[in-house]
C-alpha cells in the first residue's frame, strides 16, 4: 500500500524548500533551490515544476500525494494570492493557489509563511500541546503567526498577526513595506545588522565586525562575536532584546498567550538574545501576566521549514474529512 503524504512548499525571499511529509510530520525527502525572487514569477514556476518532478520521481511507486501545502510571504488564504510582498519582485498580486493547483492537478492550501510555521510548531514542534501561543520568525524580516484556542488567527481580511509591522518609533528606520519605525527594522537579522552599524559609527571600541561589510554580515557573525564577549555585538543584542521584549509585552496584553516560540536566523543566538528579551518583557508586563508567559526557542532546524506548510495541508485534509 502506498504511503500517504502531502507536498509541502515553503517559499522564501532567498530559498524555496519542497518536501514530502507524512501525517506524523516525518519528512521523507526534501529539496532546496534558490527562489530568484528578482525574476518573473513564471521563471519560478518553471523551476518549481522541474524540482518537484525531480523530487517525486524516485518515490513514484511508494507514495500517494493527497494535496499541497504552500507557505509564502504576504500570502492570503482567503484570496489564494500573494499580495504586495516586499521581498518578492513578482508584481503586486500573484494568484499562486490557482496556478499551483493547475500545474500539479492537486488541491492547494495556502497561508502566510509565518502562519504556516505556527501550525508546524503546534502539530510537530515546540508548541505541541499548546492552544494559545505566538510564533515569531526572526529572519530577514519578522514574521508572526498567532494561535488562539488551537486555531490560526487569520482576521477579517486574511492578514492578522503582522507583529513585525507594529510601530516602535514613528521617526525610526524606514521599512521595506513603506512605513517608518516598524518592529522588523529592529528585531530581525537585517535589523540587528543596522543596529551594529549604528553602534560602530557612534562608538570607538575595536570589534571583529568592523572588518565585515553590511551585505556580507550575517546574524551568525554577530552571535559569534557576542559569544566571544565583543562589546558592540553584546550591546546590539541588548538593544534588540529591549525593543522586541517591550513589544512582546504589548502582544501579551492583547492575547494572553501561554508562550512565544522564536525561530529563524536571529534565534540561533540562544540565551544572548533570550535573556534580554525575557528581562525587558517581564519589566513591561501588566501585573496579571508577570511570571506566566514563556519565551522558548523552536526546536526545528531551517531544513524543517517544510513542516509548516505540511501541517497546513494535513489540517485542511482533516477539516474536509470531518466536514
Amino acid at each position: 500500500m502506498s504511503k500517504e503524504v502531502v507536498l509541502s512548499i515553503d517559499i522564501g525571499g532567498t530559498l524555496t524548500k519542497v518536501g514530502l511529509v507524512n501525517r506524523e510530520g516525518k519528512v521523507l525527502d526534501k529539496i532546496v533551490f534558490k527562489t530568484d525572487a528578482q525574476h518573473q514569477f513564471s521563471n519560478f514556476m518553471d523551476k518549481l515544476k522541474l524540482e518537484v518532478e525531480t523530487l517525486i520521481i524516485k518515490w513514484i511507486d511508494v507514495i500517494h500525494i493527497l494535496s499541497i501545502g504552500v507557505g509564502a510571504p504576504n500570502a492570503n488564504s482567503y484570496t489564494g494570492q500573494i499580495e504586495n510582498p516586499p521581498n518578492l519582485k513578482w508584481g503586486g498580486i500573484t494568484p499562486i493557489k490557482k496556478i499551483i493547483e493547475q500545474t500539479f492537478d492537486l488541491p492547494v492550501s495556502l497561508a502566510n509563511d509565518a502562519n504556516a510555521a505556527a501550525l508546524g510548531e503546534m502539530l510537530y514542534g515546540t508548541a505541541k500541546g499548546m492552544k494559545n501561543f505566538v510564533a515569531l520568525t526572526l529572519g530577514t524580516g519578522l514574521g508572526s503567526g498567532i494561535i488562539v484556542d488551537g486555531k490560526l488567527l487569520i482576521g477579517e481580511h486574511g492578514t492578522a498577526g503582522e507583529i513585525g509591522h507594529v510601530n516602535v518609533d514613528p521617526a525610526g528606520r524606514m521599512c521595506n513595506c513603506g512605513l517608518q519605525g516598524c518592529l522588523e527594522t529592529y528585531a530581525s537579522v537585517t535589523g540587528i545588522k543596522r543596529t551594529v552599524f549604528e553602534l560602530m559609527a557612534d562608538r570607538c571600541e575595536d570589534s571583529p565586525l568592523r572588518k565585515i561589510n553590511f551585505e556580507e554580515m550575517t546574524g551568525t557573525d554577530i552571535s559569534d562575536a557576542a559569544l566571544k564577549g565583543d562589546v558592540i555585538a553584546l550591546t546590539a543584542f541588548e538593544k534588540t532584546g529591549e525593543i522586541l521584549g517591550s513589544k512582546m509585552a504589548d502582544t501579551v496584553a492583547h492575547l494572553d498567550p501561554e508562550a512565544f516560540i522564536l525561530s529563524g536566523g536571529l534565534s540561533k543566538a540562544g540565551d544572548i538574545l533570550l535573556k534580554p528579551i525575557k528581562r525587558h518583557m517581564q519589566k513591561r508586563l501588566f501585573n496579571a501576566y508577570k511570571g506566566k508567559i514563556e519565551v522558548l526557542l523552536s526546536n526545528a532546524t531551517s531544513a524543517e521549514a517544510v513542516l509548516g506548510p505540511a501541517a497546513l495541508a494535513w489540517l485542511e485534509l482533516d477539516h474536509l474529512t470531518h466536514a
